[in-house]
C-alpha cells in the first residue's frame, strides 16, 4: 500500500515509523526543505517505549501535488492547518482514499465536504514526543481508533490489519461519537495541565488538580447524555496513568509558545453544552484562561 502522510510532527512521524515497518511505503510530506534533507540524511528514528531505536528510510517531499497517485494520504497536521490543505486535497482523485488524524470535532463536517468517495477519521492514545526533525519518541502505547464515515472499509484493510502491540488499531463505528469522546477525555485533560504546567499524571496524583477535573467531568456528564456510561471517570484515570510521564499538546503549545487547539476541541464541546442550556463554568474558565494566555504570549 502506498501511503502518503501530511504532517511530520510527533503524530506523523511516530505512523510513518509504524507503518513503515509493517512494510507499506510510506512518503512524508513536511512543510520545509529543511527537515526534507535531515529525513534523507538521517532516516526516521523512532525511540521506542524501552529505550531501544528504530530506523526506517523513508521517502519524504514538500510537494504533495508531484506525487504519483497513492492509494491513501493520511492528515496529520493540526486543524489550523487543514484549511490551506482542502484546496490540494479536493484536487486529487476521488479514488484516493483519506484518513483525518485531528483532535476536536471543527473538521468533521468540513472533510466530509471534499470529493474523495472513501474517507475515515482516527483518534489516537498514544503518547508521541517529537525529538527533532528526523526523530520521534514513542512515550507510551494508546489504541489508535479508526472509523469510516464514508466508503468502503475494504479501502483501509491493510491499515486496520496492521498487527503491532506497539501500535495497536481498532475499527470502530461512529466517527463522531468517536471525535466527541476523544473531545471529552481532552477537556478533561489538556487545559488543565496546559494551565497547572503539569504532567499528566500529576492530575491523579495531585489533589487539588484531581479536584477539578472531577468538577470539570460532573459538569460534562450533567450536560451530556451517556457521557458516563461511554466514559466512566476510571477511564480517565487509567488514562492519565498510562500517560503519567506525557506533555499534553496544549501544554506542549504552550511551552513552544504556539496557538493551542483549544477552540476546536473545548470550544466546540462547550458551544454544544450551551445550546443545550449548559454553560459548563469550570471548564469555560479554563477555556478562557489557555486563551489568554496565548495572547499575552506567556510560556512558563
Amino acid at each position: 500500500m502506498d501511503i502518503a502522510i501530511i504532517g511530520a510532527g510527533a503524530v506523523g512521524q511516530l505512523t510513518a515509523s509504524f507503518l513503515a515497518e509493517s512494510g507499506m511505503s510510506v512518503t512524508l510530506v513536511t512543510r520545509t526543505q529543511g527537515q526534507v534533507d535531515e529525513l534523507n540524511e538521517k532516516y526516521l528514528t523512532r525511540v521506542n517505549v524501552d529505550g531501544t531505536k528504530t530506523i526506517q528510510k523513508i521517502a519524504s517531499t514538500t510537494k504533495l501535488v508531484e506525487l504519483s497517485q497513492q492509494d491513501l494520504i493520511v492528515i496529520a497536521v493540526k486543524y489550523g492547518q487543514l484549511q490551506e490543505l482542502y484546496e490540494q486535497l479536493s484536487a486529487l482523485p476521488s479514488t484516493v482514499s483519506l484518513l483525518f488524524m485531528q483532535n476536536g470535532l471543527a473538521h468533521f463536517d468540513e472533510a466530509l465536504r471534499l470529493p474523495q468517495k472513501n474517507i475515515a477519521f482516527c483518534s489516537v492514545s498514544f503518547g508521541a514526543q517529537m525529538i527533532n526533525q528526523s526523530t520521534v519518541q514513542h512515550r507510551g502505547v494508546g489504541v489508535c481508533k479508526i472509523a469510516i464515515e464514508r466508503g468502503n472499509s475494504d479501502a483501509f484493510n491493510d491499515l486496520l490489519q496492521v498487527r503491532n502491540s506497539l501500535y495497536p488499531v481498532e475499527l470502530v463505528a461512529n466517527a463522531e461519537q468517536m471525535l466527541f469522546e476523544k473531545a471529552v477525555f481532552n477537556c478533561l485533560i489538556n487545559p488543565l495541565t496546559a494551565i497547572l504546567q503539569v504532567k499528566n499524571g500529576e492530575l491523579v496524583t495531585n489533589k487539588q488538580a484531581f479536584l477539578l477535573m472531577q468538577t470539570i467531568y460532573r459538569e460534562l456528564t450533567d450536560a451530556y447524555e451517556g457521557i458516563e456510561q461511554a466514559i466512566p471517570l476510571f477511564k480517565v484515570i487509567d488514562l492519565c496513568e498510562k500517560t503519567a510521564n506525557n506533555t499534553s499538546s496544549m501544554l506542549a503549545d504552550r511551552i513552544q509558545g504556539r496557538k493551542s487547539e483549544i477552540d476546536t476541541i473545548v470550544g466546540v464541546i462547550l458551544e454544544k453544552a450551551l445550546a443545550n442550556g449548559h454553560n459548563l463554568p469550570t471548564l469555560r474558565t479554563l477555556y478562557y484562561q489557555v486563551l489568554a494566555i496565548e495572547e499575552s504570549g506567556e510560556r512558563r
